[in-house]
């Protein structure tokens, strides 16, 4: 058994989170935030954040947070934020007093998150034995899957890691693990999913709009619009205002993708062939460097 596991136990506050307070029966993994972890400035702001979120929403109800897995781990407080940000009603006591009603409270309303959301078991990362345990990293992931369906503008800090103890137990005993774990998403992947999304959307509900598109194949216009946007003026010998052939269409688009690498704009490969060839998410792409490049300059 590794050392840290130790370390990490030896302290009180170690011993209040410690999922081992509960017995892990054969070939169960449990996974849940270090100690060290606690004072992570980002979790504590992300804590603070939905804590915020969470008291606003219920403001007229007068409920008030202060703890996120202490207070929300009977289903009490969670049942009162789905009626209130989805409007659902369920099947279930208000106020739930023992615990065996408050687990099969709790177990209707992660259903119908799951529902709602549109997950499956498989991409759960939280159940009912965990939020009832009060873990703090069930708990977060829970609410910040809410938030993000219910309130996607909410300002969730990207790219907070805590690290993680993941503990199992197996035929000669405990056997323990220590990881790094990413909570919320990393901002680069968040915009490039959202550009894929927003691409995609066109291709389906847009094919209209696509035809334009191809009128950057020859490299003419995305070279004036370069020059145009970057606010400086491109000498007419350095590429053909009237390609005739596909080597001139592409000597254009390959000096279009140079002036763009050279200016910063493009942080990922592109292949000129592919936009000479009509390649409509390749074109789209570039397209949208430009346009978040210069999009609050004035016109």
């Amino acid at each position: 058994m590794e050392p840290d596991f130790f370390t990490a136990f030896a302290q009180p506050s170690a011993l209040h989170h410690s999922p081992l307070k509960n017995d892990v029966v054969q070939g169960e993994k449990r996974k849940f935030i270090n100690p060290t972890s606690y004072n992570n400035p980002k979790l504590e702001e992300l804590q603070m954040l939905l804590i915020d979120w969470i008291n606003t929403t219920l403001k007229q109800e007068h409920i008030v947070v202060k703890s996120l897995e202490e207070d929300l781990f009977d289903g009490l407080i969670l049942h009162h934020l789905l009626e209130k940000l989805g409007s659902l009603r369920l099947d279930v006591e208000k106020i739930a007093l023992t615990e065996k009603k408050q687990k099969r409270k709790l177990a209707v309303i992660l259903e119908a998150v799951a529902q709602c959301l549109q997950l499956e078991e498989s991409q759960l990362k939280w159940n009912i034995d965990s939020i009832f345990q009060k873990d703090l990293l069930s708990t977060l992931y829970l609410l910040i899957a809410i938030a993000k369906h219910f309130q996607p503008d909410l300002p969730i800090p990207s790219n907070i890691s805590v690290e993680v103890i993941i503990i199992e137990r197996t035929l000669t005993g405990l056997r323990t693990e220590n990881a790094v774990e990413c909570i919320t998403e990393n901002r680069e992947t968040l915009e490039g999913q959202s550009k894929a999304d927003a691409f995609d959307e066109l291709f389906t509900h847009a094919p209209d709009k696509l035809d334009d598109v191809k009128k950057f194949a020859d490299g003419v216009i995305l070279l004036l619009l370069i020059g145009q946007l970057g606010g400086y003026f491109l000498n007419l010998r350095e590429f053909f205002l009237n390609p005739n052939c596909a080597t001139e269409m592409l000597h254009n688009v390959n000096l279009a993708v140079a002036l763009l690498t050279d200016g910063g704009l493009l942080d990922f490969p592109v292949n000129a062939e592919d936009i000479v060839n009509r390649d409509m998410k390749t074109t789209l792409q570039v397209l949208y460097c430009l346009y978040s490049k210069y999009k609050t300059k004035e016109t």
